[in-house]
């Protein structure tokens, strides 16, 4: 499954997706935070992540590829596991 979101807090967004606390993801044991966009407002978040809802799985995976836009989830990660330690333990656990 590849899921899409938008929030204006991912930090806390990705632990309540860890948490189980997400309707939408709680029934997956594994998730992986795998790809990151920002954008200026929340108008044009919600356009991107309806255009993004709309393609097929195959086109999902080109953009996680690399082959279809700038995947800023690397620099996100190593950030966010730096300044957040509950977040850091869970994903450990």
């Amino acid at each position: 499954m590849i899921y899409t979101g938008i929030t204006n807090d991912i930090n806390h967004r990705f632990a309540q997706h860890l948490d189980k606390k997400s309707f939408h993801t709680k029934r997956f044991s594994d998730l992986i935070f795998v790809y990151s966009e920002s954008y200026n407002d929340k108008y044009s978040a919600a356009a991107r992540e309806k255009q993004i809802k709309g393609w097929s799985r195959a086109k999902k995976q080109k953009l996680l590829d690399g082959k279809l836009g700038v995947n800023q989830c690397t620099e996100f990660v190593e950030v966010l596991l730096r300044n957040d330690e509950k977040l850091v333990s869970l994903l450990r656990a």
